[in-house]
């Protein structure tokens, strides 16, 4: 019988059990049909345990360098230990010295995904979940916009924080930048969408309405009957291309105003089922570290995934609705869990 370098993970979990049931190294061997020095090394390198680690001694910071890397923590949020000594001209450090000096006056934190909400905005929340209590959600038409880029979501970042600082809010684009601008909607269990936004357009009021026109009313409502359309609510967010008094006139041309037009409260992401829609297809086209070399790429991979979420899931996020307005009001307007 050879030798072979690695034991398999099921041949260590054999070893251990024959151990137990009495077996001699050199049996185990034989059972196993491995070199008995294979069998041995595993055996006393199991019995001998993890080595404790040595703690090293720190390189001496003075008080005087102490306080100058505080004040670069708390005006530098986020950034790493190294670019942090080295806004102090402090060198010569090493990695596991500079995180074990910050952690006694920061913590490591991610961006937040969303900004703090003030108390009119958690006044506004919790009017706007009294107003529609009762509004049957299958009506609501709930859209949104959603960028992809060719690496994955935007917004990431993680690093150093000072302790009793708030990790700060990233800048969301909506549009700009190297990715794909898709549109996409749901209501009840149908999914309207996706539309790509034309590359290089820059959704101001005026592109934002043209872009519906060709796309959500040409290719979908029209299609409706005239019952559908009377009872069909449009959400959509307080974006200034969405919000504006041109876009509001011209949604009110295309019969969609007043009661047919959900006013939206402030700050609310956490309230909108279709945010949880865009988190199914993002997990799905950059699943295993998936990355994309063209903008074409990456939008038939959102057509691709968007294809695959079936009826009876974007059911489950439209009848969530009644859940998440009690949640808003249990909160006192506060955010809810997505």
């Amino acid at each position: 019988m050879g030798q072979k370098k690695d034991l398999t993970g099921s041949e260590k979990s054999k070893i251990v059990r024959y151990l137990a049931e009495g077996c001699s190294s050199l049996k185990i061997a034989k059972l196993l049909k491995r070199d008995h020095r294979t069998i041995k090394r595993f055996i006393q390198n199991s019995q001998q345990g993890r080595k404790k680690r040595v703690e090293k001694p720190r390189r001496k910071i003075t008080a005087h360098e102490l306080r100058k890397v505080k004040r670069a923590a708390a005006k530098m949020p986020l950034a790493t230990s190294l670019a942090i000594f080295q806004s102090c001209n402090i060198t010569g450090v090493p990695k596991s010295t500079r995180c074990a000096i910050l952690r006694d006056m920061a913590k490591v934190r991610t961006a937040e995904r969303r900004p703090p909400l003030n108390k009119t905005h958690k006044l506004k929340r919790q009017d706007w979940a009294k107003k529609y209590l009762k509004t049957d959600f299958s009506k609501v038409l709930w859209t949104d916009e959603m960028r992809v880029s060719l690496d994955g979501p935007d917004g990431w970042a993680r690093g150093w924080i000072g302790k009793g600082q708030r990790a700060p809010v990233p800048l969301r684009r909506q549009q700009g930048g190297g990715g794909v601008l898709v549109w996409d909607g749901i209501i009840k269990d149908e999914l309207v969408g996706p539309f790509r936004v034309e590359d290089g357009v820059k959704l101001n009021s005026q592109s934002y309405c043209q872009f519906l026109e060709d796309t959500f009313f040409k290719q979908w409502y029209r299609k409706k009957s005239a019952s559908f359309k009377k009872n069909m609510i449009f959400m959509q967010d307080n974006a200034p291309s969405h919000a504006s008094k041109y876009s509001t006139a011209w949604l009110a041309r295309k019969g969609i105003k007043e009661e047919k037009l959900m006013t939206w409260p402030p700050c609310s992401p956490d309230l909108n089922p279709i945010e949880n829609l865009w988190s199914i297809i993002k997990c799905e086209i950059y699943k295993e570290g998936k990355q994309y070399t063209s903008l074409n790429s990456v939008w038939e991979a959102v057509v691709a995934a968007a294809r695959n979420v079936d009826g009876e899931q974007i059911k489950t996020l439209t009848e969530s609705m009644d859940g998440r307005l009690l949640s808003v009001l249990a909160k006192k307007g506060g955010y809810i869990g997505r």
